[in-house]
């Protein structure tokens, strides 16, 4: 397997180098393995939507270490002040929110709205990867579209092998279902 993650000076040094060139990483997160690669490299995220099977309208999740790395993505001048407690007070958790995206977020992100989803984590593996990159990273579940998502890291080798250029060693957070994907501006739930 191609994980990197036991190399002792730089653990991230593999996830790093595959960021750099337009790769695709896997790690666990709170219920499944995930996907991801750059959120700013639309070569990664292309080659992101074919591995999966993915249309591109659908959009995509970001995952991140703390709120601050999704400023670039999120219209957060948009997330009135009378609603800003209501809004972040679920993180850092296992909740995804959709809120307004920037006028600039690509649609290879975003989809065919005008929000983005995405998730400050408190699973400590994604948290100390995100944090390691310096970026947020797409996060998707590790599975081709309507296939079960993988919970092991040697279940997304054997799938994708080379497809992917790190996956990081470790078990996912323990949680039976995806992260819940709720507009805390609309109450709408997604997921």
């Amino acid at each position: 397997m191609n994980d990197k993650s036991d190399n002792t000076l730089d653990p991230f040094a593999g996830a790093r180098t595959a960021l750099t060139n337009h790769g695709l990483i896997a790690y666990p997160t709170e219920a499944v393995f995930g996907l991801g690669c750059a959120p700013y490299d639309e070569v990664a995220v292309r080659k992101l939507l074919a591995l999966k099977q993915r249309p591109e309208h659908k959009g995509l999740i970001l995952i991140a270490a703390d709120y601050s790395q999704l400023l670039d993505y999120v219209d957060d001048k948009k997330i009135p002040q009378d609603k800003r407690f209501t809004v972040l007070q679920h993180w850092p958790g296992p909740i995804t929110l959709v809120l307004p995206a920037r006028p600039e977020v690509p649609r290879y992100l975003r989809g065919d709205f005008d929000t983005i989803a995405v998730r400050v984590t408190a699973f400590e593996p994604v948290r100390r990867l995100c944090k390691a990159l310096g970026t947020p990273l797409v996060s998707t579940s590790a599975n081709r579209s309507g296939q079960a998502p993988f919970v092991t890291a040697e279940g997304v080798y054997q799938e994708f092998g080379s497809d992917i250029d790190w996956i990081m060693a470790g078990d996912t957070g323990g949680r039976d279902a995806p992260s819940k994907i709720f507009n805390p501006l609309t109450q709408e739930v997604l997921r």
